[in-house]
């Protein structure tokens, strides 16, 4: 829903260890946040015309009343419901921990859990965690001993030059192959190191300034690390420049260049890929699919004209930023003055106990998550869920064949896909086995590299393979749900089938505005400007009629259009509107799932009268339960980075958005033509 997973991406061990920061202990049990309603009449401001502005009619008061933690970067009921499932988790880990009688999936979980919260270990240790990996890039001597080294960190879980993993064949997705990317660079997104605003002037001379204090921390003096830090900016900058913009990306023609390994080798001779592919620990292959090879081809003259000593620098930086993490507060503190106060406006750093418990969950996620579906995902929200959806895909069915805008011969094909979709609710169906990574209670580091080395090479594993459909991408505690077009399916974690979203004992209207709209949005997915490009299993290949192809693009145009003319963020350093084309799928499946998720109540409702509850019919609390899930507050710094690599709208754009599309919303709330939330021209694709 908020994160959109479109292949299976590369785990790399900096997204599993930069939580371990340093902060106080674990807070007393007593500090467990209240129930989140799923219906909240407090969040409503009642002096705004719901027809005027919605998204404040429903959160307005929400929105006063909930600041922004001085730990957060942005607040909102996604966050809500996430730091409740911490003290959840926190409850499993501190029994998981605790001396005594434990299963093997407590002592895992629990060991890893209790060494992370050591700080004094942690001190003790110093910078000694980092530095065999610093002498093996000391020790290299010539260039031909580059990318050996990059094999041996990616093995490791440490991105750097390119990114390397497997995905589902694009035009046989039964079959799992290599993929070869562009990657590289440390800032969130190519732009920042090309563009010449002057915000992305400032980001990169603070991230040079940061580079830099690394470095000294790492050892160097001072002098030596200012060069390193101007080195580092250099090399990536060059990286970026080669890169493809994110936007043209999400055409997945733009990432289709299977070829066979001896190709792409050839192409780029100085990235030595057959070596690379020999030395990483993935299976033998003959063939893979290249993302952009003309990013190889452009960083081959790179790699030739950038002196040694400058790439060994380039090696330790990324060696170093992703250790820093697990490192002393000094490294800890550096780490999150950039990444997280300066880019994203952080105040604090999150309680370590949050932050412990946020990378055993990335660490070992799947026992974890086995732990937590015990204690909190029953049968009935299973099967509650599953009858939901299977309501939500009988009314895309009905929505397909009323629309005039497409042919039967499209129209069957999209009946086809759509029975094809696989619904996975809760957990997985088997549990990941975690028995062959080392965990030691005195050893944070080593368990959070171990456990990276583990997952980078099982996904390498399953390169040459029959693609495993049932493993998840998700962990079952997370609050979050999403689609993949290759395996044609919908993925609902349980950690989100809860208050505010689904409730056991809520009324049909507010868990179908709630996690019945999330559904539909899932299901539209598969039918969006990217979706649609895959078949029903999940082949890229088109199935529509030319004339219903080009029917689709002009109304997703449409949609494009309407939010790139809303306003992202507007501060001091200028206004960012939102980029209608990176955005346009979560845009089209906010509005499609509205309506899948409104035509699947009526169904159930039917024509027997329900009588208002607090004041409001059915209609208007299936629409304001909708509207509430997305109550948020951003800083300005977090609301910046988010245009520019979030395919996803504001929340406000995401509610007014949609609803400004929504002929059944305007006769809930008897708004008339000429108000904002009424639009002219209504943008609709399904």
């Amino acid at each position: 829903m908020r994160i959109r997973s479109l292949a299976v991406l590369p785990l790399l061990l900096a997204a599993a260890l930069s939580v371990a920061q340093t902060a106080p202990s674990a807070a007393p049990s007593s500090e467990l946040p209240k129930q989140i309603p799923n219906f909240d009449l407090t969040a409503i401001d009642k002096t705004v015309d719901p027809c005027v502005d919605f998204y404040h009619y429903s959160c307005g008061n929400w929105i006063k009343n909930n600041p922004i933690p001085a730990d957060k970067t942005r607040w909102g009921r996604f966050n809500e419901l996430d730091e409740h499932n911490l003290y959840v988790l926190r409850d499993l880990l501190d029994q998981a921990q605790a001396p005594g009688k434990r299963s093997a999936i407590q002592q895992k979980v629990g060991d890893y859990y209790a060494a992370c919260m050591d700080e004094s270990a942690v001190e003790k240790k110093g910078r000694a965690p980092l530095q065999p990996e610093m002498e093996r890039i000391a020790a290299i001597k010539t260039k031909q001993e580059i990318i050996p080294q990059v094999a041996y960190m990616h093995s490791h879980g440490i991105p750097v030059l390119f990114s390397f993993y497997p995905m589902p064949d694009m035009h046989d997705s039964s079959l799992t192959i290599p993929n070869l990317d562009q990657g590289g660079i440390t800032l969130p997104d190519r732009d920042y190191y090309i563009k010449d605003d002057a915000k992305s002037v400032e980001t990169r001379q603070k991230y040079q300034e940061h580079v830099q204090k690394m470095f000294e921390l790492a050892g160097d003096k001072p002098e030596v690390a200012a060069a390193e830090a101007k080195t580092v900016l250099a090399v990536e900058t060059g990286l970026a420049q080669a890169a493809m913009d994110r936007t043209v990306r999400r055409d997945p023609k733009t990432r289709d260049h299977m070829m066979p390994a001896t190709e792409i080798a050839a192409l780029a001779p100085n990235f030595e890929l057959t070596r690379y592919f020999a030395d990483n620990g993935s299976p033998k292959f003959t063939s893979l699919n290249v993302g952009n090879p003309d990013f190889f081809k452009a960083v081959n003259q790179q790699l030739d004209a950038v002196a040694l000593n400058d790439w060994k620098t380039y090696l330790r930086w990324h060696t170093l930023a992703t250790y820093a993490p697990l490192l002393t507060k000094a490294f800890v503190d550096e780490d999150f003055q950039f990444n997280r106060q300066y880019m994203g406006g952080q105040k604090e750093i999150e309680p370590r106990w949050k932050r412990c418990i946020r990378s055993t969950d990335r660490s070992l996620g799947m026992a974890l998550g086995q732990l937590y579906v015990d204690k909190v995902f029953g049968p009935d929200n299973k099967a509650r869920t599953v009858k939901m959806v299977q309501a939500i895909e009988q009314a895309m069915h009905s929505d397909v064949g009323q629309l005039t805008w497409m042919s039967d011969t499209t129209k069957q094909q999209a009946y086809v896909k759509l029975a094809a979709i696989v619904n996975n609710i809760g957990y997985p169906d088997t549990w990941r086995d975690y028995s062959t990574v080392i965990v030691n209670r005195d050893d944070y580091a080593g368990n959070a590299t171990r456990a990276a080395a583990f997952e980078t090479h099982r996904q390498y594993n399953k390169m040459e393979k029959p693609t495993d459909r049932k493993d998840w991408s998700m962990t079952p505690p997370t609050v979050n749900a999403y689609y993949r077009p290759p395996m044609n399916d919908i993925n609902f974690p349980a950690g989100i089938l809860q208050p505010p979203f689904y409730g056991m004992n809520m009324d049909e209207a507010v868990n179908y505005g709630g996690i019945g709209v999330v559904i539909g949005h899932e299901l539209t997915h598969g039918f969006d400007d990217q979706g649609r490009k895959y078949d029903a299993q999940g082949n890229l290949k088109d199935w529509w009629t030319a004339q219903d192809g080009k029917a689709f693009e002009e109304r997703a145009g449409c949609t494009a259009d309407e939010y790139s003319s809303f306003v992202a963020v507007k501060d001091d350093k200028g206004e960012v509107h939102v980029n209608g084309k990176l955005t346009l799928g979560e845009n089209t499946a906010d509005n499609g799932g509205l309506k899948l998720a409104y035509m699947a109540l009526m169904n159930i409702l039917g024509n027997t009268p329900v009588k208002p509850i607090d004041g409001y019919t059915p209609q208007q609390r299936f629409f304001l339960a909708y509207g509430q899930i997305w109550c948020q507050n951003v800083t300005d710094q977090q609301a910046r980075v988010l245009a520019i690599t979030d395919p996803h709208s504001p929340g406000r754009w995401r509610v007014n958005g949609a609803v400004q599309n929504s002929a059944a919303f305007q006769e809930a709330f008897g708004c008339k033509a000429g108000q904002p939330m009424v639009r002219e021209n209504a943008c609709r694709v399904w």
